[in-house]
């Protein structure tokens, strides 16, 4: 954006004075800055990011190697998180298990993200669909998405493990089936804000003058409400994490050898009272990622709030 001159009155010997103009990025930025928790947050959850990319490069211990003569081994600089009953490093192990759970996160609320976004814009704009899809969207609510969860990934498990492998069918199943089931508070917190937004002067003005409703929707619509998009994207991820967990937790998850922290749990249940940093460890990286996110949603969420920033 080109910076706005201001002249002097006649006569004065001062230069011109130099203003930016704002800019929305810029607000939001200098407003988030302010939010104590959400910096803190973001700054706990791209550590998180990090150490999961970078960790096994700076670490250097295959999580999969066995050293039967070192199982159970407490905290050492060898291994910094100690060792499971195979003598596996726990260390690498989270940090492998990181990149699955975070994959699943960020994929899945991508997908609950497109489908929320989608029926809540289509609901709120068009009238004529609004009760079929809200209907739809309260008929997913009343499910009971737990049992639903175990029955699906029961029916279509071994047919995507034969048919991508263990591991990539796994992963699409488990992603597809937090992505369809997690889409309709999205949903619902979108429809609300189309249902304000279109009735706003500019809509109205974009209507009366033969605008297309496609480019309504794409270039007035969506761009104002954008705040509960975001806020729920990264909400989105939090619960994708922990629903990866709990169903890794139950055993209908990754194979043992493809380790998430969800299933670092799960296998170390029967160790607890032996070592019980087989839990710590990965239930501290769960909590840590999810308190982080919704930290993180909570600054955004005040950042991305026009009446907040005073515009």
């Amino acid at each position: 954006m080109s910076d706005a001159v201001i002249k002097p009155p006649h006569g004065s010997p001062s230069a011109p004075l130099v203003t930016k103009q704002r800019t929305l990025a810029a607000d939001v930025w200098r407003q988030f800055r302010q939010h104590r928790g959400g910096v803190v947050g973001a700054i706990v959850f791209l550590t998180i990011v990090f150490l999961v990319i970078f960790g096994p490069y700076l670490h250097g211990i295959n999580p999969a190697a066995l050293d039967v003569r070192s199982r159970n081994l407490g905290i050492s600089f060898a291994h910094p998180m100690g060792t499971d009953n195979l003598g596996r490093d726990m260390f690498a192990q989270v940090l492998a298990g990181g990149r699955t759970s975070l994959s699943v996160g960020i994929t899945a609320m991508m997908l609950s993200l497109l489908l929320g976004t989608t029926i809540g814009v289509v609901a709120g704009y068009f009238k004529r669909l609004d009760g079929p899809l809200m209907r739809l969207t309260d008929l997913f609510l009343a499910l009971p998405l737990l049992p639903l969860l175990l029955v699906i990934i029961m029916l279509f498990r071994d047919v995507l493990r034969a048919r991508f492998g263990p591991e990539t069918g796994i992963f699409l199943l488990i992603v597809f089936v937090i992505g369809i089931t997690s889409w309709m508070q999205t949903a619902r917190i979108v429809r609300g804000a189309v249902l304000s937004v279109k009735e706003q002067e500019f809509v109205l003005a974009a209507k009366s003058i033969g605008t297309r409703e496609r480019r309504i929707v794409t270039r007035h619509i969506l761009p104002n409400v954008l705040s509960p998009i975001m806020v729920s994207a990264t909400l989105g991820i939090a619960t994708a994490i922990i629903t990866e967990s709990a169903l890794s937790f139950l055993g209908l998850g990754f194979p043992s050898d493809f380790p998430t922290w969800g299933r670092l749990l799960y296998d170390g249940v029967n160790f607890m009272t032996i070592n019980p940093s087989r839990v710590i460890w990965p239930g501290l990286a769960i909590s840590l990622t999810v308190l982080s996110i919704n930290y993180v949603g909570d600054g955004l969420r005040d950042a991305l709030d026009p009446r907040i920033r005073g515009r």
